[in-house]
């Protein structure tokens, strides 16, 4: 097992019912520290920016607009093989399908809607990560 770090964003479907804490309750439960957060509105030029990936698939324009429709906590979560771990605790994409105790099964309120977003690999993560913070705001 190693140590690595993940990137999270806590969306503005829960950051609007207030869930940050208990989502991040589920983080710091199943392994993994908080090692920097900060609570922002996503501009439309960052969301786009972050979505990129997506830009040519169907649901991109509302995913942009859901993105900045709210605030946002963006966070950088440490633990031993943080992103698959990370990936277990939120669940699936689609609320349907996710295991039970999982955010997503939780507290997301459709597939759109889903709460949160976790990095896919290592490299994504650090390069989501960089989009957001700076090497000094992260404290292990």
């Amino acid at each position: 097992m190693v140590t690595q770090r993940t990137f999270s964003i806590i969306k503005p479907d829960a950051t609007r019912r207030n869930l940050t804490g208990k989502i991040n309750a589920k983080f710091e439960e199943n392994g993994l520290r908080i090692v920097a957060q900060k609570r922002i509105r996503m501009t439309k030029e960052q969301a786009e920016q972050f979505y990129a990936v997506h830009k040519e698939r169907p649901f991109y324009g509302d995913l942009v607009k859901f993105m900045t429709s709210g605030p946002v906590v963006v966070q950088v979560l440490e633990g031993e093989d943080a992103v698959a771990a990370n990936r277990k605790i939120m669940g699936a994409t689609n609320p349907a399908n996710a295991d039970a105790g999982t955010i997503r099964k939780e507290f997301a309120e459709s597939i759109e809607a889903n709460s949160v977003h976790g990095s896919d690999s290592p490299e994504n993560a650090k390069m989501e990560i960089s989009l957001f913070f700076k090497d000094s705001e992260i404290v292990g």
